[in-house]
């Protein structure tokens, strides 16, 4: 279009005065074309590469500024984000040349983003921030405050930051209750893991340990009956996590906890702690 308006401003005026012709065509023409929408310094657009950080940004930041989240997101496998939550934003399979297109302001990765993703993010331009995994209740706060200052969304890191205090406080009501939790694949977590943390905060204690297993064992059904601790969070759906035999267990609790609040910070951690103050108020005295 603007090709055509110069075209015709130069065929008008001739030679004389052509490039006062084309200074005016192009004005003319800029007048039919949308502009891109302005940047807003304070508030960069993003592109997430992490699902953990994926449910940072839909908690603190509007779809317009969320310019893509990772894939994973889409995944009810791994994703900790509301389906109807995630469809609002646009996604990406975190190649270098998808991210490029979008332009965004910011990228967003694991602090295992391949370093050739990150050399082509960052010559054709693109700032990238990396973060790692929290395993603590206090290193989610502080990934919460990180994530919303350079999202320029600090007002809202703290509310959500707010949530998070309160959903951790800790259990007073008496002995640690051993607990296993049974995750997806029949494994468990170690004690330097967010979910251990939130289990040891709600007056849970690690039943894996006192078994002899670390993080990511494998637990057998087998083991599990023969070592039956007082509460069975069943985090799975294995043929031996479904086994009738777990009805045996009479003085164990069997309850089921939903894999999306195993692995990320963030709102997962308010649903989390919900939980597990239902599982234990639920528990005969």
């Amino acid at each position: 279009m603007t090709r055509n308006c110069i075209t015709k401003g130069l065929r008008q005026g001739g030679r004389v005065g052509a490039f006062i012709l084309l200074a005016l065509g192009l004005a003319s023409c800029a007048q039919g074309v949308s502009a891109p929408p302005p940047r807003d310094p304070a508030h960069p657009t993003i592109v997430s590469l992490n699902p953990c950080l994926d449910a940072i940004l839909t908690e603190i930041a509007p779809p317009a500024q969320v310019l893509a989240l990772s894939h994973y997101s889409r995944d009810t496998g791994s994703s900790s984000i509301p389906a109807g939550v995630a469809a609002r934003y646009g996604v990406t399979g975190g190649t270098a040349e998808e991210i490029i297109a979008l332009r965004p302001d910011l990228v967003l990765a694991s602090i295992y983003l391949p370093q050739p993703t990150r050399t082509a993010l960052e010559r054709a331009g693109l700032k990238v921030e990396t973060f790692g995994s929290p395993t603590s209740v206090a290193e989610s706060i502080a990934q919460v405050r990180a994530v919303a200052a350079v999202a320029g969304r600090r007002r809202a890191g703290e509310m959500l930051v707010r949530d998070m205090t309160a959903a951790a406080e800790p259990d007073r009501g008496g002995r640690p209750i051993p607990a296993l939790l049974w995750q997806p694949g029949e494994i468990v977590p170690g004690d330097a893991t967010l979910v251990a943390d939130m289990l040891r905060r709600k007056g849970f204690a690690n039943h894996a340990a006192a078994m002899g297993l670390g993080q990511a064992d494998f637990a057998a059904l087998e083991t599990i009956l023969a070592y039956p601790p007082e509460v069975l969070l069943v985090a799975g759906d294995s043929a031996g996590q479904r086994h009738p035999l777990l009805a045996d267990l009479t003085d164990t609790a069997v309850a089921p906890l939903a894999p999306g609040l195993l692995y990320c910070g963030g709102r997962t951690i308010v649903n989390l702690g919900a939980r597990l103050n239902a599982i234990r108020a639920g528990l005969t005295p």
